[in-house]
């Protein structure tokens, strides 16, 4: 790859490497004539060496300090996966207690953990296993918010699904707009494999139509996916799996889940009723999610001015070197 440098200013220090060529007046001997002596080839080649030495220094130090480097770039990368962007509940429902049952397949969890941490669990160990995936990360409650915006970075978005655990969630939630803002951070996003917008919710909501329209056409126009991990509550929470609830239209979970299921694109429901269920969906969703994906990785900038330096280093060494020999030689 072509150099560039970052201190460019610094090339004007190079006709600083033309010093040693000059001629010095201890290189004149006070004698009128040597034609009669043989020619020292040994001495002139040992004279070309000292010299080159010298200029190779100087102009390697000169060129190091302008900070050569390999400019960064994007490079096209082919892997198996998706982009994820997940849309996580962070409602103040998410903050109440789910008792697991059992012993949780990926991991123990102590008994008592909110929903929120054991999502929060969960979606962290889903990410570090999709080392190809793009994830972005937004939470919702009264206003959808953007945590992380796509990146191959895994663990920005670890650190992302570690700030989803500080606080209290808002009373409210507002899942239109969530879903509608989930879908405008594909807006400009070249396709290149399998999108999923994977909802991590344990309630509904009764969109209006104009709604509705917005977010079909959204999840067709980018060709994205809708994963909906419903963790669903004891007590009053419908069964979304249950064929007797289908009757219910007061239910804002089933609105919802009707809603979706006409849409287009695909759609996909997990119901998870304890984090036993919840291990399984994501389990799913890994396995589903692996398809081809080209992507492009941005890859740093790389510096190499210590190439130059070692350069420099060797050629000082060397004229010490010869110094010293030189100056035993005279003594």
């Amino acid at each position: 790859m072509p150099l560039d440098f970052a201190q460019p200013a610094a090339l004007l220090l190079l006709p600083l490497a033309g010093l040693p060529l000059l001629r010095r007046r201890d290189d004149s001997l006070p004698f009128p004539h040597l034609g009669w002596l043989p020619v020292d080839s040994i001495g002139r080649a040992l004279a070309i060496a000292w010299r080159s030495a010298a200029v190779l220094s100087i102009t390697c130090i000169v060129l190091g300090l302008a900070g050569p480097g390999e400019p960064g770039a994007r490079v096209q990368r082919t892997g198996r996966g998706a982009e994820v962007l997940i849309l996580m509940d962070r409602s103040s429902s998410m903050d109440a207690i789910i008792t697991p049952k059992g012993v949780l397949a990926a991991g123990s969890l102590s008994e008592g953990d909110s929903k929120n941490s054991i999502v929060r669990t969960l979606l962290a160990r889903f990410v570090a296993k999709r080392h190809d995936d793009r994830f972005a990360l937004m939470t919702f409650s009264t206003r959808p918010m953007l945590i992380v915006p796509f990146t191959e970075r895994s663990e920005v978005v670890q650190a992302g699904l570690a700030a989803t655990g500080i606080g209290r969630g808002l009373p409210n939630t507002d899942m239109g707009s969530a879903l509608l803002a989930a879908i405008a951070q594909f807006d400009g996003r070249v396709y290149s494999g399998s999108r999923i917008v994977l909802v991590v919710s344990d309630g509904g909501a009764q969109l209006d139509e104009t709604t509705r329209r917005r977010i079909e056409a959204g999840l067709s126009r980018h060709r994205i996916g809708l994963y909906w991990i419903y963790v669903r509550s004891s007590g009053n929470s419908p069964d979304l799996m249950s064929a007797a609830a289908a009757a219910d239209d007061s239910a804002e979970e089933l609105a919802l889940h009707r809603f979706f299921g006409t849409l287009a694109t695909p759609y996909r429901l997990f119901q998870a009723d304890d984090s036993n269920a919840l291990a399984a969906a994501i389990a799913e969703i890994e396995r589903q999610q692996n398809q081809p994906l080209n992507f492009f990785e941005r890859v740093p900038r790389r510096d190499r001015s210590g190439v130059f330096f070692t350069l420099a280093l060797v050629g000082c060494v060397a004229l010490v070197a010869w110094r010293m020999v030189e100056v035993r030689g005279w003594s």
